[in-house]
């Protein structure tokens, strides 16, 4: 069913959906950016239309609702320990398509991955609904049409904004009750289908292809250019690393609470191990090991598609303006120079 609103008639129906849902989207902090005097944009709940940024693409993913960048695991006392709370009420995330495909991927890593499932994930992943936005062509840093990731599935509700009015379609019946008695008009939404950037991931089935690229010198060039501030992971719609912290409360160490805090394999001592030695101690050790990941280890190991998916915040989020599209690409360069260096030294 479609609907044409009024921005006065989609206050409404955001109220109705409020009384039963926490309603998440991209929302503006003034004040609040990288630099002094800019500004912000990342998931947080929403109760105004007015507080939804729907024009810009979010800095931040929609991944930090269900996985916050710091999460209380347990809070334990001398004597017991307890789990910490999960989400109240459901939830819905207005979310990008890609941040809807990102789901998809994280939900492999944390539930079900070597017969495990991650029950502070899969709480919040059972209580989350997505309403797919529309992207208005995406920008200059988006490549989700060559990951596959530009059109999703399983959404409740497809929107596209505009500065006056809001067209929707519902796709679960369970949202068609706060509709009722809004005007109805045809919507059918719609996908990006390209992007002005393309990216072209190599294949890296044959072995010796991958372990001629592990010790090309491309990678060398990011010892100088990258400063292992693990920014891109932060941004990453798809990263997944965490460690634990545990947080006493006052003077008595047995009182307290451990805690869920986003890491990164970007970081010098993310792999630090006894004796103080690391398996990537380098800048360029440790890009070659995320793009790797991305790019061949998950599809490998899940067989369906690549861990990115394309959303480019890794991209606007760098401090030394490195390009995930533009070394992949570069990768890809490179396969093409190891597969022909083979070819010659096998004739």
């Amino acid at each position: 069913m479609g609907y044409s609103l009024t921005a006065v008639q989609a206050q409404q129906v955001l109220d109705a959906i409020r009384k039963d849902y926490r309603v998440y989207a991209p929302k503006r902090f003034s004040k609040q950016g990288r630099y002094s005097d800019t500004d912000v944009v990342r998931y947080a709940e929403v109760e105004r239309l007015e507080d939804i940024v729907w024009q810009v693409k979010s800095d931040y993913p929609a991944k930090e609702v269900l996985s916050p960048i710091q999460q209380a695991v347990f809070y334990f006392t001398e004597d017991e320990y307890r789990a910490s709370k999960g989400p109240n009420k459901p939830i819905l995330i207005l979310a990008r398509p890609c941040d809807i495909n990102a789901q998809e991927i994280q939900a492999k890593i944390y539930a079900g991955n070597g017969g495990y499932d991650d029950y502070y994930y899969q709480r919040m992943r059972d209580a989350v609904k997505f309403a797919v936005m529309d992207c208005n062509d995406g920008d200059d840093t988006c490549f989700c049409c060559s990951m596959g990731s530009n059109r999703a599935e399983g959404y409740a509700l497809a929107l596209r904004f505009s500065e006056n009015s809001l067209a929707c379609t519902v796709e679960d019946e369970a949202f068609a009750p706060y509709f009722e008695g809004m005007p109805r008009a045809e919507y059918t939404h719609r996908f990006v289908e390209k992007n002005a950037l393309e990216v072209t991931p190599p294949d890296l089935s044959d072995k010796a292809v991958r372990l001629a690229l592990k010790s090309h010198p491309m990678w060398k060039e990011f010892n100088a250019r990258c400063t292992s501030c693990g920014s891109c992971t932060v941004a990453c719609s798809t990263c997944t690393c965490f460690t634990t912290r545990d947080v006493i409360y006052g003077d008595n160490p047995e009182v307290g609470e451990r805690r869920r805090v986003t890491d990164s394999c970007q970081i010098a001592g993310f792999d630090q191990m006894a004796l103080q030695g690391e398996l990537r101690p380098t800048a360029g050790d440790r890009m070659r090991y995320k793009v790797l990941h991305k790019f061949h280890d998950y599809k490998a190991r899940f067989g369906d598609r690549h861990m990115c998916v394309g959303c480019g915040r890794c991209i606007h989020r760098c401090p030394e303006h490195i390009s995930i599209a533009a070394t992949v690409n570069k990768m890809s360069g490179a396969v093409e120079d190891i597969l022909a260096s083979q070819a010659q030294e096998g004739r």
